[in-house]
């Protein structure tokens, strides 16, 4: 039997791609007995689909989206000749 710390990292792996038969039924055999484990797989798959929601809803703002007034252009100006 696997132990929780395998378990967990299945799991983890088991987002990223499709595990062997053998690993895939150890896993889910370990989860039917470990409340622990079970919550950490479905912790993980709310976080994943709260994150794919999120960045669905909005891009972060880029380096171009971002604009100095005109008055904060001066200062930066003029604080960059003085020494």
């Amino acid at each position: 039997m696997l132990s929780c710390k395998d378990t967990t990292l299945l799991v983890s792996e088991s987002m990223d791609r499709t595990l062997p038969l053998g690993r895939r039924l150890a896993k889910r055999l370990h989860l039917m007995m470990c409340v622990l484990c079970a919550r950490y797989e479905r912790q993980l798959f709310m976080m994943r689909e709260v994150l794919k929601r999120a960045g669905a809803e909005e891009d972060p703002p880029g380096p171009d989206d971002v604009t100095l007034s005109p008055e904060a252009k001066e200062r930066i100006k003029k604080a960059l000749n003085h020494p």
